[in-house]
């Protein structure tokens, strides 16, 4: 059933790694399956078996061709450094090259204690494995560069957390599990070699224009500066995107920021609903470092620490190695704007640029904080105003004057698009969705979940597949949470 494994973390040298088996569960079930992911990876389903699909997705049964394995990274968290943490409840199985020549990761998350554990248990709960399931694969459909979710097993088992709850086994796929934190492991080690070997994995993985003649011909240091403004790119592209979306991943660690670009790690990520740039939803981040309004600059901060592990190899001469990376860093502030205007003018309609499409952007934003209106229905709701007001949209917000008073500001502006006010329409509802994974729904799927009902947890991923299309008898799925049902907190799982 599983294509064939490459195994290119695995031939690494054994510091990069510590080898660890799955630990079996006692009555492996499959809760969900990514069928159409599956098939992109390769997978041959002509003879799918229900049953032995559960074995290998529990960790139970390793896959022939497989070397499991946990990833050594370290990491800042919440600011402060360790430098060792790794997979402490995940388990690599390999590589496997998907339909399209790329290559996936594919990795076990809850597959049982591993070196790495730092005395944790190394199991996961079902709800949080079910909320990366959910949310991961809307992020994909959403356009979001993210990590895939291919499987779901109920493990029969009971974990502690909180309270005893049903245990679970994610399978995740990835671009790659190459991290910020993977670097600073043996940058925290003065292991130069092993920070060069994750270079130039990263750059034959996921930046191969950096292997072209110009490079080529340049001295040594401009290659690992080129390295980090690539990753600074996806960087400032994938955030713009969390932005526009009124995304909230939660825990910015630096082990959660991906090289090759994705979303990665769903902990107590959520979805803003009515429009508050201070909004936090994690339970543990008490001083709101990883707030809506902080991730871009969080970001930044990341990527400054990855651009520390390649000093060394930038130049030899370390004051001149800082001044040659913090002229990259710098340009990150001037990419990340330029990502996030061009993902707000498209919200708001405009294919053409001006240079007052910020200020117009910022009104906005400013209307819906003052209004109180719900972020992804507000700029969904822009599609039945481009010629006239839409009662819908003034009944979202609580006090609509500022909306009243900027909208004939946004109708001039969409004059000079040159489009005809239906096409524009249209290009507002092909980029604003109408359904999220409203952080109350995601809930009570969650809640019958761990009582044995999959029924929401199947039609929540059903409604989620199709977010920009109007789905009739689904307002509920739409609308943000009743008062009564509101989530304002947010827990990670681990």
């Amino acid at each position: 059933m599983f294509p064939e494994f490459t195994l290119r973390y695995a031939r690494l040298p054994e510091r990069f790694y510590l080898r660890f088996d799955p630990v079996p569960v006692s009555r492996p079930r499959l809760v969900a399956f990514n069928r159409p992911l599956a098939e992109q990876l390769g997978f041959d389903l002509s003879a799918f078996d229900e049953r032995q699909a559960a074995e290998w997705f529990a960790g139970n049964t390793v896959p022939q061709g497989a070397e499991p394995l946990a990833q050594a990274y370290a990491g800042h968290q919440f600011g402060h450094f360790n430098p060792r943490l790794g997979d402490g409840r995940a388990v690599l199985l390999g590589e496997v090259t998907d339909r399209e020549g790329r290559l996936r990761d594919i990795q076990l998350k809850g597959a049982g204690m591993t070196p790495f554990s730092r005395g944790a248990d190394g199991r996961a709960p079902l709800g949080p494995v079910l909320r990366e399931y959910l949310v991961s694969e809307a992020m994909h459909v959403l356009g979001v560069p993210t990590t895939r979710s291919l499987a779901a097993v109920a493990t029969g088992e009971r974990v502690f957390r909180r309270v005893p709850e049903p245990g679970a086994v994610l399978t995740r796929v990835a671009a790659s599990h190459l991290r910020v934190g993977t670097f600073q492991y043996f940058a925290a080690r003065d292991d130069v070699e092993a920070v060069r070997t994750l270079a130039e994995m990263a750059i034959e993985r996921h930046f191969p224009q950096l292997l072209g003649p110009e490079l080529a011909e340049a001295d040594e240091g401009e290659c690992y500066l080129a390295l980090v403004e690539a990753v600074q790119a996806r960087q400032a592209a994938l955030v713009a995107r969390w932005m526009g979306l009124g995304f909230i991943h939660g825990v910015m660690n630096t082990d959660n920021c991906s090289i090759a670009g994705e979303t990665i790690d769903y902990g107590p990520c959520a979805f803003m609903e009515a429009y508050d740039p201070a909004t936090v939803f994690s339970s543990i981040d008490e001083g709101g470092r990883y707030a809506y309004r902080n991730q871009p600059w969080i970001a930044q901060w990341n990527l400054a620490r990855f651009a520390e592990t390649l000093l060394p190899l930038v130049d030899d001469d370390q004051e001149r190695a800082v001044a040659r990376a913090t002229e990259v860093i710098k340009r990150y502030e001037s990419q990340y704007e330029a990502e996030w205007l061009a993902v707000m003018r498209d919200k708001l309609g405009l294919a053409k640029a001006e240079e007052s499409d910020r200020e117009l952007v910022e009104a906005f934003l400013e209307a819906l904080q003052s209004g109180r209106a719900d972020f992804t229905l507000a700029f969904r709701g822009l599609g039945e105003a481009v010629e006239k007001d839409a009662p819908a949209l003034l009944a979202l917000f609580e006090n609509d004057e500022a909306l009243r008073a900027w909208l004939p500001r946004w109708r001039q502006r969409l004059a000079r698009e040159d489009a005809a006010p239906a096409v524009i329409a249209e290009r507002i509802r092909a980029i604003n969705p109408r359904y999220i994974p409203r952080n109350h729904k995601v809930e009570q799927a969650l809640a019958a979940a761990a009582e044995g009902d999959f029924t929401p947890f199947e039609t929540l991923r059903d409604v989620l597949a199709k977010p920009f299309t109007e789905q009739p008898g689904r307002d509920e799925y739409a609308r943000p949470a009743p008062p009564n049902e509101a989530v304002f907190r947010t827990f990670c799982g681990t």
